[in-house]
C-alpha cells in the first residue's frame, strides 16, 4: 500500500485536460406515500434537489476532487442550464476557459427523480445542432487546443456520443499529443474503437467492449485469436481482450466488468485481472468516469499502468457505494487503499 500512497501523494497539482460532451445533471430526491388520483403514477414529495456536473464534466469533477489541476473543454448552450453548469464547475475548482457557449444549441441536461433510494424516472433534454458545433470547434475549440495542449501532462477524451468527439477533433488531439509526448486516455462510445487512433489506453465497459468485438469481421476476429464476442468466462475475457488489444494496436486496454472488477491488457504482458474491492454496490452510474479519471491521474503522477488500474479500481469501489454519478474524494480513496 505504500506504493499506492506514494502515487496518491503526487496527485495534487497534476495538470490534466478533459475534452468531451459536457452535461448538467440534476437530482431530485423525495419520498412516495401515495398514488396520483390523476393517473396510476407515484407522487414524489420533493425533499432535496441539487445539480452536479455530468458526462465529461463528471470526469473533470473526479479529477478535481482528487487534487488535480483540471481544465475542461466542451460546449454549452446560452441558457440557464449552461450558466448553472459553469457555476458548478467553478465551485469545484475546474477551469472553464475551455468551455464555449453556442447560442444555436442548448446545454445537455438530465434530471433524475429518486424516491426511497430508487430512481423513478429520468428526463433528458438536448437540442442537437451539428452545424453549430462544427462552427464552435473550428473557431474556438481547435484553436484552444492548439494554444494550450502543451500545458498539460495527460489528455482525457470522454466520449458520450453527443458529437463533440469526431475525426477532426481526434486528429488534432493526436497530432498535438504526439508533438508534446502526452498520454491520451479514452472513455469510448464508438463501436469501432480504431477510430480513436493510437492512444495510450481505451477504457470500455463490458457492453462497449463486446460491441467492439462484434464490429470486427469474423475472419479478422479469427486472425487475432478472438474466439467470441462475449466477455463472460475468464478464458474468453483474456483471449478476446488480448485479441482486441492487438487488433487496435494501442498501448493498453482497460475493460471494466462491473461487480467482477476489471482487466488490464498491455502489449507483451499477461492480462491483469483486478478483482472488485467494492464493499457494496448501490449505483454504478458514473463509475466509468471515476475509473478513467483515477487511471489518467495516476499516469500523470508517474504510476505504471498496472498500478494505475489497481488504484482506479479502488476509486470505483468507493463511488458505486453512493447514489448517482458523484466524484470520489481524496480522503475516501486514501482510506480505501489503506493510506490513512
Amino acid at each position: 500500500m505504500s506504493k499506492y500512497n506514494s502515487i496518491i501523494r503526487r496527485f495534487k497539482g497534476r495538470r490534466l485536460l478533459v475534452i468531451g460532451d459536457v452535461v448538467l445533471d440534476q437530482y431530485i430526491k423525495g419520498s412516495v406515500s401515495r398514488i396520483s388520483p390523476e393517473a396510476p403514477v407515484p407522487i414524489v414529495l420533493q425533499e432535496e434537489s441539487f445539480y452536479t456536473p455530468g458526462g465529461a464534466a463528471n470526469v473533470a469533477n473526479n479529477l478535481a476532487s482528487l487534487g488535480a489541476d483540471v481544465t475542461l473543454v466542451g460546449r454549452i448552450g446560452d441558457d440557464l442550464e449552461g450558466a448553472i453548469l459553469r457555476r458548478e464547475l467553478i465551485k469545484r475548482r475546474i477551469h472553464t476557459k475551455g468551455i464555449f457557449i453556442d447560442s444555436r444549441t442548448s446545454t445537455i441536461f438530465k434530471a433524475r427523480i429518486i424516491a426511497q433510494h430508487q430512481q423513478i424516472v429520468r428526463l433528458d433534454r438536448e437540442k442537437p445542432n451539428r452545424t453549430g458545433l462544427d462552427v464552435v470547434k473550428e473557431g474556438k475549440i481547435l484553436p484552444f487546443l492548439r494554444r494550450h495542449l502543451k500545458d498539460f501532462e495527460v489528455v482525457v477524451i470522454s466520449d458520450y456520443g453527443k458529437d463533440m468527439i469526431d475525426p477532426g477533433t481526434l486528429a488534432q488531439v493526436h497530432e498535438l499529443a504526439l508533438r508534446y509526448h502526452l498520454p491520451v486516455v479514452v472513455d469510448p462510445k464508438l463501436e469501432d474503437l480504431r477510430e480513436y487512433g493510437q492512444v495510450t489506453c481505451i477504457t470500455p465497459n463490458k457492453k462497449e467492449a463486446e460491441a467492439a468485438l462484434k464490429s470486427i469481421s469474423t475472419e479478422t476476429r479469427k486472425a487475432f485469436g478472438i474466439c467470441s464476442t462475449r466477455l463472460d468466462a475468464v478464458n474468453d475475457i483474456e483471449a478476446n481482450g488480448c485479441g482486441l488489444l492487438n487488433f487496435l494496436g494501442i498501448q493498453s486496454l482497460l475493460i471494466t466488468l462491473g461487480e467482477h472488477g476489471m482487466y488490464l491488457f498491455e502489449r507483451d504482458k499477461k492480462p491483469l485481472a483486478v478483482g472488485t474491492v467494492a464493499r457494496q454496490v448501490f449505483d454504478v452510474s458514473g463509475a466509468g468516469d471515476t475509473v478513467i479519471a483515477a487511471f489518467a491521474l495516476c499516469l500523470a503522477a508517474g504510476a505504471d499502468k498496472s498500478t494505475a488500474a489497481r488504484i482506479a479500481n479502488y476509486a470505483a469501489g468507493v463511488v458505486v457505494g453512493k447514489m448517482g454519478a458523484v466524484a470520489v474524494e481524496l480522503d475516501e480513496l486514501k482510506r480505501a487503499v489503506g493510506a490513512i
